[in-house]
């Protein structure tokens, strides 16, 4: 699933190129997990004003309203001059006087929503529980840790709620654990101010890093213009079960949290 960064990346990859365009058609494909919620005909002679992040959400501002789309499971956009005939995993085209952008999911976990404003009930019902971002000027560390207190849950499975820090996913949050020396299975609530500032700055580091390693592919994601990503290359724990720790030697262990699979050392990391 793509997370925070190769979102990120796909954005960066894509959002100076397309500012400014004028929607020339619409193509919508096999139905995605939500409706676009608007004829696509009435999106045509509207101008994309720009491109966001929120978590795991592009938000593309037209100067009428916002597309908001989530890549889903298996998602990925693709943004160039020029595309092939559609083909049958390609389920939404915009189609610009500067290029494509085209969606292509496999699974159809993916959507793509109009809303008239990121205010609107749509665009709040996606977006309105989402945590603080984590790349951010408002990642606080008083915030953090007091709605860390009042979780007992697993600190990794808080991390991947996303409704305290948002876009924190499997992947990035085993590796940020490692980074900050804690447990995967420790109770978010016995987690003192000093480890969650460990933690905190952790999780700055391993998706910022992300970002210039051009995120993740593990299976099949690219960013927009089709190069993947090489963070999995350093990665400490993820997805290296019975390998030497980097640091210490140990084996690398997993377990199952959430059905998630979830990598840690048990000798960096201290309950």
């Amino acid at each position: 699933m793509p997370e925070l960064p190769e979102v990120e990346v796909t954005r960066l990859s894509f959002a100076e190129r397309i500012a400014g365009a004028r929607i020339e058609a619409v193509r919508v494909g096999k139905p995605l997990r939500w409706p676009l919620g608007i004829a696509p005909e009435r999106l045509v002679g509207r101008i994309v004003s720009g491109v966001r992040r929120r978590g795991k959400y592009l938000l593309v501002d037209l100067d009428r309203g916002v597309l908001l789309m989530h890549l889903g499971m298996s998602g990925s956009l693709r943004f160039d001059a020029a595309m092939p005939e559609a083909a049958l995993h390609d389920h939404f085209d915009l189609v610009t006087d500067r290029g494509v952008l085209r969606l292509n999911d496999p699974r159809r976990f993916g959507a793509i929503v109009y809303a008239e404003s990121e205010s609107a009930p749509e665009a709040a019902k996606l977006l309105g529980g989402l945590g603080v971002e984590p790349l951010g000027e408002h990642f606080d560390l008083d915030a953090f840790h007091a709605a860390l207190k009042k979780r007992k849950a697993p600190i990794k499975q808080v991390l991947l709620s996303g409704d305290i820090v948002v876009g924190v996913g499997n992947i990035y949050a085993s590796e940020a654990l490692f980074l900050a020396g804690i447990r995967p299975t420790v109770s978010a609530a016995r987690i003192t101010r000093p480890r969650a500032a460990r933690l905190q700055e952790a999780i700055r580091d391993v998706l910022a890093r992300a970002v210039t390693k051009g995120g993740s592919t593990l299976r099949d994601f690219s960013n927009a213009q089709g190069e993947s990503g090489y963070f999995q290359l350093e990665a400490m724990v993820y997805d290296r079960a019975g390998e030497p720790c980097r640091v210490c030697g140990t084996p690398i262990r997993m377990i199952r949290q959430g059905q998630r699979a979830t990598y840690f050392c048990a000798h960096c990391q201290k309950h």
